[in-house]
């Protein structure tokens, strides 16, 4: 073994070793003790000077987002986990159904590595980390290198919380120098992986060998149907576009709009930030936006990812007019072959228009199994049939409806959803779930049966109807 390979090993060994002995001192926790510790931990990563701090320190290290948009998504991220974590059992019997004799009883799943995205580095891994160890789990984070520093900063803010209430500090623990060696020898040793990030990360996470929870890329699309109400379907998309320049893979890359409320849903677009880049100045940006990788193929470019409008346009050779924070592009066909079609990570929308929502429908399936097959959608409407159509066809784990994608999907104080930062796609998207990762997702269940009165069916109970039906009985 070499020596780096040897120092790797060891590193994780001991990271190990601590959370072995710490999660078996929590797993004889009551469900009190569990939600005391819980709570302590949230509470550091939720108290507004703490929340400043990861903030600051998140756009200092990536250069991605913004200050004050972070803070809002931080700290209403973990108080909506924490509000969906109060009360909830995870310790001893959680469920019974009397009717079928059965019990359900909550064990922990062991250790969890935990890899977190650059694009979000303090919010995943608080959010996710109260999730984990209300299971009486523990949770060892796999921070992105770009952004170890503020992941480092959340999870010995949550280690203070775990402390101050006597619960054991190494329920959380985080890589000191991490690495793609580093984070492969990690999801090869604990007992299951949750991979919040890339592509690249999450097929490593699935081609581990260990019990893995993924995501799926974004590229959100929204329809503006022709009941919509513009000015309100305007602002919650524009909004939701803007909001931490786009880091989160919920932020909507495109909108269908109904051409008798396009002209309108522009102008409100453009009165809210939005910028139209038109002839030559869309072809700089795709020049810009698009660059070839390593192997000569165009690829996003990593130096608009997050970014501002006002510094994407500038990188771009654009002149974006003072006071506009989002750049608006009118979408070609075929989209496949329109590079504006993908996920793009930053405020730049794309536009769509259609006559008849047939045609609507057929280009938000297009675009979505372009890329983001499995993640969301959403469309503003007050049409049931419209929203029917797209629940009962859509290969999309979730469709908002008159709601902002980004603060929507991942659960708010306004919908049902429940709170995560980590997004199931189902095998669609090549994931397991197409749930929102919570903590049910980190319990280990012991169904107990007792014994009923046989309920056995007949023959004719079964297979009468298609036997009158078939007149197949032999």
């Amino acid at each position: 073994m070499e020596e780096n390979e040897k120092h790797i090993a060891e590193m994780i060994e001991t990271l190990m070793e601590r959370a072995r002995l710490a999660q078996k001192t929590a797993a004889g926790f009551t469900q009190e003790e569990i939600d005391i510790a819980v709570t302590a931990a949230g509470w550091q990563v939720y108290e507004d000077k703490n929340i400043a701090e990861l903030a600051g320190l998140a756009v200092e290290e990536t250069g991605m987002g913004n200050v004050e948009d972070k803070i809002k998504k931080h700290k209403g991220k973990i108080l909506g986990v924490l509000r969906d974590l109060q009360g909830a059992k995870s310790v001893g019997m959680i469920e019974t159904d009397p009717k079928m004799g059965i019990r359900k009883y909550a064990k922990p799943v062991g250790i969890v590595g935990a890899l977190t995205p650059v694009t979000n580095p303090t919010a995943t891994p608080g959010s996710n980390g109260l999730s984990i160890i209300k299971g009486r789990n523990a949770v060892i984070f796999a921070p992105h290198p770009r952004s170890k520093n503020a992941s480092r900063l959340a999870v010995e803010m949550m280690r203070k919380g775990l402390k101050s209430v006597g619960a054991p500090e190494d329920l959380i623990q985080i890589i000191p120098e991490p690495s793609i060696p580093a984070t492969n020898e990690l999801m090869r040793r604990v007992d299951l992986v949750l991979a919040t990030g890339g592509g690249a990360m999450v097929k490593a996470a699935y081609s581990s060998g260990t019990p893995a929870y993924g995501v799926g890329p974004g590229n959100a699309v929204q329809i503006v149907a022709e009941d919509a109400d513009v000015s309100d379907a305007a602002a919650k998309i524009s909004m939701s576009k803007c909001f931490d320049n786009a880091t989160s893979c919920s932020s909507e890359n495109s909108v269908v709009v109904h051409e008798s409320v396009y002209d309108s849903f522009m102008a409100a677009l453009e009165s809210a930030g939005g910028w139209p880049a038109l002839g030559e100045d869309r072809n700089k940006l795709e020049k810009w936006m698009w660059r070839p990788n390593k192997k000569g193929h165009p690829s996003l470019n990593p130096e608009i990812i997050a970014k501002s409008a006002a510094v994407i346009a500038s990188d771009a050779g654009v002149s974006l007019p003072r006071g506009k924070n989002m750049i608006l592009v009118e979408g070609t066909m075929p989209l496949e072959d329109d590079k504006f079609a993908q996920e793009k990570l930053c405020p730049v929308l794309t536009v769509w228009k259609y006559t008849d929502f047939d045609e609507a429908y057929e280009i938000l399936e297009r675009l979505t199994d372009n890329c983001g097959t499995g993640h969301s959608c959403g469309i503003h409407t007050n049409t049931a049939e419209y929203v029917e159509k797209l629940a009962v066809n859509m290969h999309t784990s979730r469709i908002l409806v008159n709601q902002p994608q980004a603060p929507g999907n991942g659960g708010n104080f306004w919908n049902g959803m429940p709170s995560t930062v980590t997004l199931g796609c189902g095998t669609w998207g090549g994931n397991i779930t197409t749930e929102n990762i919570n903590y049910r997702h980190f319990l280990n269940v012991t169904w107990v049966s007792e014994l009923l009165p046989a309920d056995k069916p007949t023959d004719e109970e079964i297979f009468g109807e298609m036997w009158s039906r078939t007149g197949i009985r032999t």
